[in-house]
């Protein structure tokens, strides 16, 4: 699917760029603690990295070790998630905490299939614990990485998809380095957010442009492609409130 001499000079592009100190800052990257990285992912799942960074920073004063967020009080946790949303999130944050600690001893998982057992990692999750914490050769594919994957290779299958997913992973694993997986993976995330932006790309910076098609072709408005959007339902909820002398009735 990707020819060698393309891989070679893809991966020898983004290293340069990567090392010449184009990476983002945060406090989790660089670190091998699999209990550190799985925090900061389960934040950051539908949630921009400006706002991850304070909670990841609360979570890990609080609860330095998977141990201590285990034998934490539930309601003392969702406090401190308050403002995260999607609190299914944090359930599974509690629940696997507590098979790590109870069940495995404060040990993660050291393979994907260990890693896609636990309750809230799905694939992308498993890959960034795997090849961050263990080396596992494993391609993280999140929406900064198929977006340069779609622009440089000028896939127009669409990201959304069954098919567009598969691929984006079949080419993301094809370009890794499998030997040292955890920089490239780093380095496609960050030149996704920084340069491979969605609007107004900074191509001028970007160490791929050279072999660019959509920069070529100037279509990178074009990519990625994605299915077109299904008609949005209207719906309507009831709400039943109870008062009794100035106060409200609610459950936890």
């Amino acid at each position: 699917m990707v020819e060698k001499q393309v891989k070679v000079w893809f991966l020898r592009s983004l290293k340069q760029w990567h090392f010449h100190k184009n990476e983002r800052k945060m406090p989790w990257k660089g670190i091998k603690d699999p209990y550190r990285i799985w925090l900061s992912e389960v934040i950051l799942q539908q949630t921009r990295v400006e706002q991850g960074i304070s909670y990841y920073q609360a979570f890990v004063k609080a609860y330095p070790t998977v141990h201590k967020l285990a034998q934490a009080p539930e309601n003392e946790v969702f406090k401190i998630w308050e403002g995260l949303g999607y609190y299914s999130r944090c359930r599974n944050l509690i629940h696997t905490a507590k098979r790590v600690s109870q069940d495995l001893k404060g040990e993660f998982p050291t393979s994907r299939e260990g890693l896609i057992s636990l309750k809230g990692v799905g694939p992308y999750t498993a890959a960034a614990i795997g090849s961050f914490a263990f080396g596992l050769p494993l391609a993280v594919v999140d929406g900064n990485v198929m977006r340069v994957l779609s622009r440089f290779f000028g896939i127009k299958t669409p990201i959304d998809s069954t098919s567009g997913k598969k691929m984006m992973e079949e080419v993301a694993d094809a370009l890794l380095d499998k030997k040292d997986p955890a920089w490239f993976n780093q380095a496609m995330m960050d030149l996704g957010a920084t340069v491979c932006k969605p609007q107004s790309p900074d191509c001028a910076t970007c160490p791929l442009q050279k072999k660019c098609i959509a920069f070529s072709q100037k279509k990178q408005s074009l990519f990625p492609v994605k299915t077109q959007k299904v008609k949005q339902k209207k719906r309507f909820l009831f709400y039943l409130i109870l008062e009794s002398k100035g106060q409200v009735l609610i459950r936890q």
